[in-house]
């Protein structure tokens, strides 16, 4: 029977990253210079709560597609404005990029960020006009927490949240290192002692136990050097949406962090199979 040292040292990425201060500190000091040099909209208000605000980065085009990115950190941590330095090849390719925020745990709880990723898509669905982007081609993206996120917002039965709402308001998918089965993450102590996950809630917040909300293509990706729970993680959502999943994105020498690096690097694989994404939406 595996013990919660066993999940703890399995989820607990950045103790496994001893640089991760140094990658957290690179990140913003590029995520600050991309806000510096390119036009952006920031902090746009999609509700009523502190953390339910969005940054966006428009296309050089009109009536582009839209890339949403929501971040990670356990949902317990990290800021939209961390990963600004993503967006730099999506603008560049022509699309448009928008980053969300929600509140984090202990002010809220999972169930209560998914609701808040919910309005935050619904948002710019029902803004598309206004902020000049294709509301028929929207792909969501996500790492780590946030990609668990993605993958709900995936699996949303979107009318039920808005008869404007389309059911296959979300056209495609780059899932990163998530998180897709929450059953297991209940017996990481250092972490569930904040997300309060029980046998009664890790179903109803696990994309991986349910179906896609429409036929939306995905790709996945983890990293080489990430633990045997995330990478396991990754399989699940491959083979639970193996019907629409183009395949998931090789990663040698990558870690928990780094990939996130390989998402924002034009050259990259990763990146390359995620402008495709893109591009066949769009």
């Amino acid at each position: 029977m595996r013990t919660t040292q066993y999940y703890n040292a399995q989820y607990n990425a950045r103790a496994a990253i001893p640089e991760h201060p140094h990658i957290f500190t690179r990140w913003q000091k590029e995520s600050a210079h991309v806000r510096r040099t390119h036009a952006a909209l920031l902090d746009l208000t999609y509700g009523e709560a502190a953390g339910e605000r969005l940054d966006f980065f428009p296309a050089p085009r009109s009536g582009a597609p839209l890339l949403v990115f929501i971040h990670g950190g356990w949902w317990r941590s990290l800021d939209k404005s961390d990963f600004s330095f993503i967006v730099l090849p999506f603008v560049r390719a022509g699309y448009n990029v928008a980053l969300t925020n929600y509140t984090l745990v202990p002010k809220a709880d999972i169930a209560d960020i998914v609701s808040q990723q919910l309005r935050a898509l619904a948002w710019l669905y029902r803004h598309a006009e206004q902020y000049d982007f294709d509301a028929s081609r929207i792909v969501v993206s996500g790492h780590s927490a946030g990609a668990h996120l993605a993958a709900m917002m995936m699996a949303a039965v979107w009318p039920t949240f808005g008869s404007d709402l389309p059911a296959d308001l979300i056209k495609g998918g780059i899932l990163l290192s998530g998180l897709y089965d929450l059953e297991p993450v209940q017996h990481a102590a250092f972490v569930n002692v904040e997300l309060k996950l029980t046998p009664d809630n890790v179903d109803v917040l696990s994309p991986g136990l349910m179906p896609q909300g429409s036929p939306a293509p995905f790709i996945t990706a983890v990293g080489a050097l990430e633990s045997d729970e995330f990478r396991r993680q990754t399989a699940l959502i491959g083979q639970a949406w193996q019907s629409q999943h183009r395949g998931e994105i090789p990663l040698p020498e990558y870690n928990h962090l780094t990939i996130c690096d390989a998402f924002a690097d034009p050259s990259h694989p990763l990146c390359e199979a995620s402008l495709s994404l893109m591009r066949d939406v769009g």
